[in-house]
């Protein structure tokens, strides 16, 4: 029999709800767009043919509704994979736990989540306005340093790789996102090596009024490869999902609109547009 879970570990609200989404069984779809930004969540469902379900708690806001007869949820969960930990860990909550007796299922449902992030480019070549989508991510954050993340060989020499290259005082994780999902929606897209940064600022090179530990780390990135494969893209989230993914058993993948360049220090001019265009695209495909 599966060991019943805490009320201390899986905090539920009082009307049954899970603790920081505010969520119930019933509220979400199987096919989840997530966010950053909570304001990006209505460009997202103003496209939906319906929206039935809508929560505002803390920074994870959720509209759960329908496009071409198929049910969709998008939801924001804020910067950092910190926030992803939660917004992974309780999702799949909703869909393999029984939060009346507080038990794992013995069937697991597996979600679709798909990232639509804003991101900045790591080579010079990735032009502005480019829809890359993610086939592995590096995450330079801690947080597999508290899970058991089980790494193919492959993912295991990248990370080893990148870690001897830049100097850092750990080892980066690697995973590989969803083949299924980068197989539906990444037609066209471009196919990249994507950065996962605990940080804005000095985590990803940038200077504003404190110095660099890492002086040549934008440098030492945009160098970066193995074989054949480059780094192409900095944000803050999606190692984060590929992870907690892979743990969890569902399929993820994240999807990055391109609005800066590191490399040439530009900025694109009509950041929204860029957005915008990926939204459609991606709800094209689902």
């Amino acid at each position: 029999m599966n060991a019943r879970i805490p009320e201390s570990e899986l905090i539920l609200n009082p009307d049954g709800s899970v603790y920081h989404l505010s969520l119930r069984p019933q509220d979400i779809a199987e096919t989840i767009i997530t966010v950053g930004d909570p304001n990006r969540v209505h460009r997202i469902s103003q496209y939906f043919d319906t929206v039935d379900f809508e929560m505002n708690k803390r920074e994870f806001i959720t509209h759960t509704g329908t496009l071409n007869n198929k049910r969709i949820t998008v939801m924001s969960t804020g910067m950092g994979t910190d926030n992803v930990e939660i917004a992974l860990t309780e999702l799949d909550a909703l869909v393999n736990v029984d939060l009346k007796e507080r038990v794992v299922k013995s069937k697991k449902r597996k979600l679709k989540i798909i990232r639509i992030g804003t991101s900045g480019s790591l080579q010079s070549d990735i032009p502005l306005g480019s829809h890359l989508i993610s086939q592995y991510a590096f995450g330079l954050d801690t947080l597999m340093q508290f899970y058991n993340l089980k790494s193919t060989p492959d993912e295991q020499e990248l990370a080893n790789t990148l870690q001897e290259a830049i100097g850092l005082p750990f080892t980066p994780y690697c995973v590989k996102g969803s083949e299924s999902l980068i197989a539906q929606l990444g037609e066209d897209m471009m196919k990249g090596n994507t950065l996962t940064a605990p940080g804005f600022y000095a985590p990803q090179g940038r200077i504003v009024r404190l110095g660099l530990k890492l002086p040549k780390l934008i440098e030492q990135l945009n160098y970066f490869h193995h074989n054949d494969q480059w780094l192409t893209n900095f944000e803050m989230e999606t190692a984060g999902y590929y992870a907690m993914g892979r743990l969890l058993g569902h399929e993820v993948v994240s999807v990055n609109a391109i609005i800066a360049n590191r490399i040439t220090n530009k900025f694109s001019k009509n950041p929204d547009k860029v957005v915008d265009s990926l939204i459609k695209k991606v709800l094209s495909r689902l």
